[in-house]
């Protein structure tokens, strides 16, 4: 799936199951963390600009460093060390953690049926097992972006009610002004509303 999409899945979850928006921040990052392996990217498209030989790192090491047992379990005890509610949170972290590599094995496959994108969930240590799934849906199918479109909806309902929300994964003072937004708009959306009940 897109990193959006585990980003608004993730948050929604870690949302509803905790009680603070630090521990929030925490659970969201460990849903999203694992395609910090997909960096490779960068490394493949400035060779590419520079004029390099070139690279296969995205192909090569993209769900193979963090999307298995090792980088759960790291995540998982990094993540409780800095939360208020430690073993919540590790056993949370453990939990979105292996939702991103759910989510990667259905949908994440590439333009062509035989792009599919395997989990290596020893790896970095283990080729083996290796999960792969022939009925993979493509990253830009209309399940993703079903599943993408309702948990925006959702993350943007819970922003309005616990007055914090996703962008505070990664900037608190833009996420108090995202969420006054969304309040303001709510409240000017729901006068009209009420007004045509109370006829």
């Amino acid at each position: 799936m897109a990193p959006e999409t585990h980003l608004m899945l993730t948050w929604v979850i870690a949302a509803k199951a905790t009680n603070n928006p630090r521990d929030c921040r925490l659970v969201t990052l460990a849903g999203i963390i694992p395609d910090l392996d997909g960096l490779g990217l960068l490394l493949d498209w400035a060779d590419q600009a520079l004029g390099h030989k070139q690279t296969q790192y995205y192909a090569r090491y993209h769900h193979y460093f963090m999307h298995g047992l090792f980088g759960a379990a790291v995540v998982a005890l990094l993540f409780a060390c800095f939360a208020r509610q430690r073993f919540r949170v590790g056993l949370l972290a453990l939990l979105v953690f292996h939702l991103h590599i759910l989510c990667d094995l259905v949908g994440s496959r590439g333009p062509s049926k035989e792009d599919l994108w395997p989990i290596f969930y020893f790896g970095p240590f283990d080729h083996e097992p290796m999960w792969i799934w022939k009925g993979q849906w493509p990253l830009d199918a209309w399940p993703n972006r079903l599943i993408g479109a309702g948990c925006l909806i959702w993350a943007l309902f819970l922003a309005i009610r616990y007055n914090h929300s996703f962008v505070g994964v990664f900037n608190r003072k833009l996420d108090a002004v995202f969420v006054d937004t969304l309040r303001k708009w709510h409240l000017a959306l729901s006068r009209p509303i009420s007004r045509t009940m109370s006829r």
